[in-house]
């Protein structure tokens, strides 16, 4: 017989030998018990409670498969072990095991798989009693004993099968938060990193299309900046996408760029590239001592800034903005304005874009303020302030975001 015809039958003698094995120790219970408090002379109670204590252990494997069959034969084995009177510590061991299995069941299943154990299991414990006491007020002291120790049990089972179903719903919900987390996060990298480029593309797209005949050189340009802008996106989308895919290692998957994430050190480029591609200049402020942040704060800086400058080229109708990054001790300030033709604030309200969705996004996940609107004087502006870590308490993490549309 070969080794993989072997493995098959070995996995389905695992599947059936443990059922069996439950069943066995189960059906043997009652018997074992019984033979265990009869064994020895008279006196041997130390004996006799080591016994049944072990025989205790045999039908759990069955209760936890099939919880009402198993308490069938426990009681079965408790009543016949009680009508021969043993010492009061084996009364009080098979009362124990018995709500510990009611404690089990309610814990684990329904309540009416819960009532079909707790209800037999008090009518056996009650018959039981009349055979080890003695006199109406012991027999009605022990009824109540033995009924405030079914409900105990009842109320402890129930509450972790509460706590059990609570941490259940914890962990689902927390899992649909992270899903739910990740995807919108994913949605505005891919928003961020795409909006600009495809921008770009247009407005060259649309020089080079009315160029063509009289201006070859400059239709040249216009496509050497799509075909440059392109595949900068291109690099970007498959960055993003080999990170999505790659779960775990794979020695024959494609690598990964490691090509870092962007932040404000790339701010120039972008500023360069607006300038060559769409025509716009940036005029970059720079203020307060440059220095190194946490790459979350220098990606959503930049991120931003990016599409704040993508709404320049697309909406603004104008050639030039202004983007000014303020390196403050408590908190780090991104500001882009232009002097075109701005907008209502109507406007933003129906824009129904995600540009401005996934910057407040990103400002309230580092619990900073945004303002977006038109200026006074014309125009628009987007400001931003992102605290950095170490600043006064309320300018943190701990402090609730603000986003505010500017009328």
């Amino acid at each position: 017989m070969s080794a993989t015809s072997l493995f098959p039958q070995l996995r389905r003698l695992n599947r059936l030998w443990r059922p069996a094995v439950a069943w066995c120790g189960a059906v043997a219970y009652p018997y074992v018990l019984l033979l265990a408090v009869r064994t020895g002379p008279y006196n041997s109670t130390n004996l006799r409670f080591a016994l049944c204590a072990v025989a205790t252990v045999l039908p759990v494997a069955l209760l936890r498969r099939h919880p009402l069959p198993a308490m069938a034969l426990i009681l079965t084995g408790t009543f016949a072990a009680l009508t021969q009177r043993p010492s009061w510590e084996v009364v009080y061991l098979l009362v124990l095991a018995n709500d510990l299995a009611v404690l089990y069941v309610v814990a684990s299943r329904t309540r009416r798989v819960a009532l079909a154990v707790a209800v037999p299991t008090l009518l056996v414990q009650i018959a039981s009693a009349s055979y080890f006491t003695s006199g109406s007020d012991v027999y009605i002291r022990t009824l109540v004993i033995l009924a405030l120790a079914l409900v105990a049990a009842w109320m402890i089972g129930q509450s972790i099968g509460e706590r059990r179903e609570h941490a259940v719903e914890q962990r689902t919900q927390t899992a649909a938060r992270a899903v739910a987390a990740e995807r919108l996060r994913i949605a505005r990298e891919l928003h961020d990193m795409i909006a600009h480029s495809i921008g770009v593309i247009a407005i060259q797209a649309g020089v080079g299309s009315r160029v063509i005949d009289t201006q070859p050189d400059e239709a040249r340009k216009a496509l050497v900046s799509i075909e440059a802008t392109s595949r900068e996106t291109l690099a970007g989308l498959r960055r993003t996408l080999g990170t999505l895919r790659r779960t775990g290692p794979d020695p024959g998957a494609e690598p990964v760029s490691l090509d870092p994430t962007p932040g404000l050190a790339d701010i120039e480029r972008l500023a360069a590239s607006t300038a060559a591609g769409a025509g716009v200049r940036v005029e970059l402020r720079w203020r307060g001592a440059r220095r190194a942040i946490p790459a979350d704060i220098d990606l959503s800086a930049y991120r931003i800034v990016q599409e704040a400058v993508t709404n320049v080229v697309r909406h603004a109708g104008t050639r030039s903005c202004r983007v000014t990054v303020d390196y403050r001790p408590e908190e780090l300030s991104v500001e882009v304005m232009d002097d075109g033709r701005g907008c209502e604030f109507a406007d933003i309200e129906r824009a129904g874009g995600w540009g401005l969705v996934g910057m407040r996004e990103r400002v309230g996940l580092l619990a900073g303020r945004l303002t977006a609107g038109p200026r006074p004087e014309g125009g628009f502006r987007v400001a931003a302030w992102l605290p950095l870590p170490g600043a006064e308490p309320g300018a943190g993490a701990g402090a609730l975001a603000r986003t505010e549309v500017v009328r």
